[in-house]
């Protein structure tokens, strides 16, 4: 029975600390989260912060890859696109989350595993869950609207490489006037439709 009770109050600390982050990003977003601010609004010793989190990006990792998960599941909830411009719409609210600002998108690529940090992490995941969400959306439009020479998995592959690159174009100041959606949407079509004859 000891041994709960301490358990109990890591997790409640944890919380805490979760739920002060939470309301320091909705008021001055990402960017704006200090550690400092983290542990005055849950009211604990910076120490505290440090022995549940290894540093303020493993904190914003967790609350981006639970936005992210959110995000995606609203997207799988809604009707599955039937074309290659539908598929581009419905990966917007994704993509608009994952380039706010250029420090969550920094965080998110080296969070998503491509770097070989751990794998557990949310953000990974997320990437993961992306690529089984694609791969259902594209294998009943593979011999129609999408190429049926190339493996599902592969073209989901291919759309989530196009995505981080449209996301990271959003930074560069050449192609920042264009949306998230019109900078993937000409990548998609002759990946996904596949060579003209």
């Amino acid at each position: 029975m000891t041994t709960r009770a301490p358990q109990k109050r890591r997790i409640e600390t944890r919380n805490k600390l979760i739920a002060a982050a939470t309301k320091i990003i909705a008021r001055d977003g990402y960017g704006g989260l200090r550690v400092e601010d983290v542990v005055s609004q849950a009211k604990v010793a910076k120490g505290t912060f440090f022995s549940h989190f290894e540093d303020k990006d493993r904190l914003m990792a967790l609350l981006a890859g639970q936005e992210m998960e959110h995000i995606l599941s609203a997207i799988a909830e809604g009707p599955p696109p039937q074309t290659i411009t539908g598929i581009a719409r419905a990966l917007s609210p994704l993509m608009e989350f994952m380039a706010q600002d250029r420090a969550v998108f920094d965080l998110i690529l080296r969070y998503s595993g491509a770097l070989q940090i751990e794998t557990t992490e949310l953000i990974s995941v997320n990437f993961g869950h992306q690529v089984e969400l694609l791969i259902r959306w594209i294998t009943p439009l593979q011999g129609t609207v999408i190429r049926a020479d190339t493996s599902a998995e592969l073209l989901a592959e291919g759309v989530q490489a196009f995505m981080i690159q449209a996301m990271a174009l959003k930074f560069c100041v050449l192609h920042n006037a264009n949306s998230i959606e019109d900078r993937l949407e000409p990548y998609l079509h002759p990946w996904l439709a596949g060579p003209t004859r």
